[in-house]
C-alpha cells in the first residue's frame, strides 16, 4: 500500500493535470472562435488568425479570409457571431447544467468553509458545460471574464477526480484541502500567475488554510501551469496573451498619478458592486424566466455599440495587451504614434471605454452563463490607465535624448491592477499577479502604492462590505463564517442557539417511504442518525446531498427497485456496538428497537466522525472551532441528550 502522503501528492497532480489541460484547450478555442467573427483560416479551417498567419505580416497574409469586404456586412456579421455563441452558451446552461451558470467564487468559498450547496454544483455536469460555455461567452464578446468560471471548473475537477477513490471520497477535511488547491490552480491557469494563484487561495477562498494546504495548492497550481506552458496555446512560450516587460524605470514625479489611479480603483470597486448588486435583483426579480432572451439582448447590445471602438471590440486580454505595451521599436500601434490633437483623440476615446466597460460589466455580471469579473474590471482600469498616461505626456512631453519620460503604458498595467484590487479587495494577492503577468520587477513598489491606496478607499467607504465575491454571498443569504469582519456573541451559549425543529433518523425503523417524505418537507442539509429517538445516542449524520443520491441509487441498481414499504437501516448491528457504549446498549429493552425489515442499508453514506461539544459552551469557542479546525458540523451534547447541528 502506498504511503498516505504520496497518494494525497498524486491526487494532487492528477487534479493539476486536468485543470492545465483544460485551460490550454479553453484558450485555443476562445481565440479560434474570436477570430470566427471577423473570418477565417482558408488553408486550415480550425486555426485562428495568429496561428493561420504564423511569421506573416497581417497585411501580406493571404490564408486569412474575411467573411467579407463591405463594411457593413463585417459589421452585420460580428453582431451575428457574437449573438450566436452568447445564445448556445445560454441554452447550454439553462437546459443541462444550470449551476455553470455565474462566475462560481462565491459557491466555492462557502463550500470549502462547510456549508452543503445543491447537489451537482461540482459535478460533471457543471465542469462540462462551464468547460463549452465559457469559450462562447469570451469570444461573443460580453463584458465577463473566465478568471471566476476557471475557479469553478477548477473546483469542479478538485470535486470529482478524488471521488474515484474511497480514501478521499469521504474525507471532509482532504476535500476542503482539494478544492482549495484546484482553486488555486484555476487562478493559476486563467492568470498565468502560479504564486498569485496560491495567494488567493490563502486571501479570497479559504480561512483554514493549513500548511498541508499551502502545500497542496503550490504544487497543484505548479503542474496546472507546467501543463499550460506545455501545451503553450499561443504559440509563444507565453501562457498569458498580454505578457510585456519594461525596460524603463519610474520616477518619483510619477507618484501623484499613481495616487489617481489607486483612488480610481476603489472608487470602482464601490461603484460596480454596489450597481451591479442591484442590477441582480432587479434580473432574479423581473428576469428569472427570460435567462436566454436576457443574454441574447446583451450580447447584440454589446457588439452593436462596441464594434466602433477598438478598445471594446477587441477580446479584453488582447486588447490589455495593446494598452500595456510599451512603445519603441517594432511596435508601432496607432498610441505610439499619436502625438498633439491625435493624443486628445485617443484620451477621449479611452475615456468613453472605460466607462462604457464599467456599464457593461454592471449589466452583464451575473447573467446565466459562465461569467467572471476579474478581466473586464482590468480592461476598465487598463483604459482609465492609459488616458490617465497620456494625460501625463501631454502635461510633461518628452524631450528628444531625455531618459526621463513618461511610460503610458504602465499607466494600463497600474491601472488595471487598481480596479482588480477594488473589485476583490484583494492586495498581495494582486501585486503578485500583476508581476507574474508582466515580469516588471521595476514596478513593483508603483504597483504596491495603486493597491494600497485602493485598499484605504474600499477600508473608509465600502462600509466592511467585501469584494464582491463576499457581497454576493450576503446577498444571497448564504451561511458564510467571513474571519476578516468581527464576531462576539457575548456570554451567549450553545443550547441558546440551538432550534427546537429538530429532524433525526433513528439507525433502523424507517421505510422508503419516510426518506421520501423526509427530503420534500425538510430543508435541513444535515441529519443526525441516532439509536433511538427515546435516548437520541448520535451515531453519525448525513448529508441531504448523499442521501438523496444513495436513493436515487438504488432504485436504478436495485433488482425490482425501491417500495415504499421497504425497510431502511442506517448502521449495522456491528458497526453499532462500536459506537455505542455497553452500558447504554445494555439499559435499552427490546421494545425500544423499532421494527422494519432492513432491506437497505445507509451505512456507505453515514459520517462517523465528527466534533462534539457541550451545549454549555459560549458561541465565541464553537464560532473559533469552526475557523480554526473547519469542520463540517458541530454536535452539542448534554447528559443522556444528544442532538446534532451543523
Amino acid at each position: 500500500m502506498q504511503p498516505y502522503h504520496f497518494s494525497t501528492t498524486n491526487q494532487v497532480s492528477n487534479i493539476g493535470e486536468v485543470i492545465g489541460t483544460i485551460a490550454g484547450c479553453l484558450n485555443i478555442i476562445t481565440e479560434w472562435l474570436g477570430d470566427f467573427k471577423t473570418g477565417y483560416c482558408s488553408t486550415n479551417f480550425y486555426l485562428n488568425k495568429d496561428f493561420c498567419c504564423f511569421g506573416e505580416a497581417e497585411e501580406t497574409c493571404s490564408a486569412w479570409q474575411t467573411w467579407t469586404e463591405f463594411g457593413l456586412f463585417k459589421y452585420v456579421a460580428f453582431v451575428a457571431f457574437s449573438v450566436l455563441f452568447g445564445f448556445v452558451a445560454a441554452v447550454l446552461c439553462k437546459f443541462y447544467a444550470p449551476t455553470a451558470a455565474g462566475s462560481g467564487i462565491s459557491e466555492v468559498k462557502i463550500i470549502v468553509s462547510g456549508f452543503i450547496l445543491q447537489s451537482g454544483f461540482l459535478g460533471w455536469w457543471t465542469l462540462f458545460i462551464k468547460a463549452i460555455g465559457l469559450p462562447l461567452v469570451i469570444a461573443s464578446g460580453l463584458s465577463v471574464g473566465k478568471e471566476g468560471p476557471s475557479v469553478h471548473y477548477a473546483a469542479c475537477v478538485g470535486n470529482v477526480i478524488p471521488k474515484f477513490f474511497k480514501r478521499f471520497d469521504r474525507s471532509y477535511v482532504n476535500q476542503s484541502q482539494f478544492l482549495t488547491a484546484a482553486a488555486s490552480a484555476g487562478v493559476a491557469v486563467a492568470f498565468g500567475s502560479p504564486i498569485g494563484g496560491v495567494l488567493f487561495g490563502l486571501e479570497d477562498i479559504t480561512s483554514t488554510f493549513k500548511l498541508s494546504t499551502l502545500w497542496k495548492s503550490y504544487y497543484c497550481a505548479l503542474v496546472a501551469t507546467g501543463i499550460l506552458s506545455l501545451i503553450n496555446p499561443f504559440r509563444t512560450g507565453q501562457i498569458v496573451i498580454f505578457e510585456v516587460k519594461y525596460e524603463s524605470d519610474w520616477k518619483y514625479s510619477e507618484i501623484p498619478f499613481f495616487i489617481i489611479l489607486g483612488i480610481f480603483g476603489g472608487v470602482y470597486g464601490i461603484l460596480v458592486s454596489k450597481f451591479n448588486i442591484k442590477a441582480v435583483a432587479f434580473r432574479q426579480k423581473y428576469l428569472s424566466n427570460s435567462g436566454i432572451k436576457e443574454v441574447v439582448f446583451l450580447c447584440l447590445f454589446t457588439s452593436m455599440i462596441g464594434y466602433f471602438n477598438e478598445f471594446i471590440r477587441l477580446d479584453m486580454t488582447e486588447g490589455m495587451e495593446v494598452l500595456f505595451h510599451e512603445c519603441g521599436e517594432g511596435y508601432d500601434h496607432g498610441l505610439c504614434k499619436a502625438d498633439g490633437s491625435s493624443k486628445v483623440a485617443f484620451f477621449f476615446s479611452l475615456i468613453y471605454a472605460t466607462i462604457m466597460r464599467m456599464f457593461l460589466v454592471v449589466i452583464s455580471y451575473g447573467a446565466k452563463v459562465p461569467c467572471g469579473i476579474f478581466v473586464p474590471s482590468m480592461a476598465a482600469g487598463a483604459t482609465f490607465g492609459r488616458a490617465i498616461g497620456i494625460l501625463a505626456e501631454l502635461m510633461f512631453p518628452c524631450k528628444e535624448g531625455s531618459d526621463q519620460c513618461i511610460i503610458s503604458g504602465t499607466y494600463a498595467f497600474l491601472g488595471a491592477a487598481s480596479a482588480l484590487s477594488g473589485i476583490t479587495h484583494l492586495t498581495v494577492a494582486v501585486v503578485v499577479i500583476m508581476f507574474e503577468l508582466t515580469g516588471a520587477i521595476r514596478y513593483i513598489i508603483p504597483t504596491m502604492i495603486c493597491v494600497g491606496v485602493t485598499k484605504m478607499i474600499n477600508d473608509n467607504f465600502s462600509n466592511g462590505c467585501g469584494g464582491i465575491a463576499d457581497q454576493m454571498i450576503k446577498f444571497n443569504g448564504m451561511p458564510f463564517i467571513d474571519v476578516k469582519e468581527d464576531h462576539d456573541f457575548e456570554d451567549a451559549t450553545v443550547e441558546e442557539a440551538m432550534t427546537d425543529t429538530v429532524v433525526a433518523l433513528p439507525y433502523i425503523g424507517l421505510v422508503a417511504q419516510d426518506i421520501e417524505t423526509l427530503l420534500a418537507r425538510s430543508k435541513f442539509s444535515v441529519f443526525p442518525v441516532i439509536y433511538h429517538s427515546e435516548n437520541p445516542i448520535v451515531l453519525g449524520y448525513v448529508l441531504r446531498t448523499d442521501l438523496l443520491a444513495y436513493m436515487n441509487k438504488m432504485k436504478k441498481e436495485r433488482v425490482g427497485g425501491v417500495k415504499p414499504d421497504d425497510g431502511i437501516r442506517f448502521v449495522t448491528d456491528n458497526k453499532l456496538v462500536l459506537l455505542v457504549e455497553d452500558h447504554i446498549l445494555n439499559s435499552l429493552t427490546n421494545s425500544q428497537i423499532l421494527e422494519g425489515s432492513p432491506d437497505i442499508l445507509f451505512e456507505p453514506v453515514v459520517k462517523f466522525q465528527f466534533f462534539r461539544v457541550s451545549v454549555n459552551a459560549s458561541l465565541n469557542s464553537v464560532l473559533q472551532t469552526f475557523i480554526k479546525l473547519g469542520p463540517l458540523v458541530l454536535t452539542p451534547f448534554a447528559p443522556w441528550k444528544y442532538l446534532c447541528v451543523g
